[in-house]
């Protein structure tokens, strides 16, 4: 099979097309004929620093995939061939950067009958980080309408900023405020349902008007943000984050006897949880959602085919930090 991966990190031009054996089912596996991927800020951080494993001559990245089920392993139990599935992968195993993926049949899903390939792919990993951010470690109750405490959402146009808007604003009562500090991503934030959108480049006390957020989602930069989200969470709050700070002082939440999260969406499967399963669950509910209109995707720029060539622009883009969305590609030459 055709695939793209590297053999020592480094710059995005270490991305390169090779060829390695098909991969074959076992246990629990879908073997997935992979039609579209999508790129997130982890595999940057991998590419730049984790080589190969276990002895294979390369790495090859990529965690959100969508496809089609080529064969299933023998204690395979809700897939059959030809089923279309969408799902994010582990850190444990070859990524989805290759026409054939192996991936464990309680972290996937069927695709959203809605949507094509490319767009379905942009979903999973965002998806469950949103989702289990906001449910499983926040600890808001989805469907409690009567919920109108507030969501402070720092960094709300990125990926998983832009599913949670929309997983808080269908699913809670939670008055939800965005950050953006562009006019096109205030613009998106806003389409997505937020009901306040402010920069977070400027001062954020000032723009909150005496508001102290119940909850805070902090999605990037957190290091830098952290003192002002401190000042202005609420007292017995909670604050939530996903990115890798180097340094914060979690002194600081000590004394609104503040509770801090932290979010790994890798976490269930690479520790083989007993609540393992949740993230097929939880992405079916997705593509319901999606299918029924209650929330859209969030695949932004498409890059073309699936090689290294357009895989090496899409990490370049993600080292901006300026994505809207998620960036997909899809198709093999």
């Amino acid at each position: 099979m055709r695939a793209i991966g590297y053999t020592q990190p480094g710059p995005p031009d270490v991305l390169q097309d090779i060829t390695l054996p098909d991969p074959v089912a076992a246990g629990r596996d879908l073997l997935v004929e992979v039609k579209a991927i999508s790129i997130n800020p982890v595999d940057m951080k991998v590419r730049q620093n984790a080589g190969p494993v276990d002895g294979q001559p390369y790495r090859v990245l990529g965690y959100d995939a969508a496809g089609v089920v080529k064969a299933v392993g023998p204690e395979v139990k809700g897939f059959r061939p030809g089923d279309e599935v969408f799902y994010s992968g582990t850190l444990l195993r070859q990524g989805t950067n290759a026409q054939l993926h192996l991936v464990d049949e309680r972290i996937a899903a069927g695709k959203p009958n809605s949507l094509d390939f490319a767009h379905a792919a942009a979903l999973p990993l965002t998806a469950i980080t949103a989702w289990e951010l906001l449910f499983d470690r926040l600890g808001v109750i989805p469907g409690r309408k009567d919920d109108t405490r507030s969501l402070l959402i720092v960094g709300a146009a990125g990926g998983v900023g832009s599913i949670l808007v929309q997983l808080a604003r269908q699913l809670t009562g939670l008055h939800i405020i965005g950050t953006a500090s562009r006019p096109e991503t205030k613009a998106w934030v806003e389409q997505l349902g937020a009901h306040q959108v402010i920069d977070h480049s400027q001062p954020l006390s000032p723009q909150l008007n005496g508001r102290q957020p119940d909850l805070i989602a902090s999605l990037t930069n957190t290091q830098d943000h952290f003192p002002q989200l401190a000042e202005v969470l609420a007292p017995q709050g909670h604050l939530g984050l996903i990115d890798d700070p180097a340094s914060i002082d979690v002194k600081l939440l000590k004394r609104k006897a503040a509770s801090l999260h932290w979010e790994y969406m890798f976490a269930r499967s690479m520790f083989q949880t007993a609540d393992i399963e949740q993230q097929g669950e939880l992405l079916k509910q997705v593509a319901t959602m999606v299918d029924s209109g209650a929330i859209r995707t969030t695949a932004g720029d498409h890059l073309g085919i699936i090689n290294s060539a357009n895989l090496r622009s899409a990490h370049e883009r993600i080292a901006t930090g300026k994505v809207r969305g998620k960036l997909v590609l899809s198709g093999w030459e």
